[in-house]
């Protein structure tokens, strides 16, 4: 599901903010005047990945009768036999 909604990259920034947090708090109990900095770092990367995982659901396009899916194996599937349907109704006889 996550591959198909192209999430991977909110996935990662997640993953790379949870690292950024584990290092400010190393940092931090070193007493290491930089962990702000990683701190910050990690806060931007939650942020990040949060508005990447809302994307699809901000951005969803409606179909024909107005109605919003999520579900991108049935927009997947209605979207090729929407394109099969063109193609056998344009061919010439």
């Amino acid at each position: 599901m996550i591959k198909i909604l192209k999430l991977q990259k909110a996935v990662i920034a997640f993953i790379l903010g949870i690292l950024a947090l584990i290092g400010y708090k190393i940092m931090s109990v070193n007493k290491i005047e930089s962990s702000n900095y990683l701190l910050s770092l990690a806060g931007i990367l939650f942020i990040t990945g949060a508005l990447m995982f809302l994307f699809p659901i901000i951005f969803a396009k409606p179909n024909k009768q107005g109605e919003i899916e999520l579900d991108p194996e049935k927009q997947e599937e209605e979207l090729s036999e929407n394109e099969k349907k063109v193609a056998t109704d344009e061919s010439p006889l």
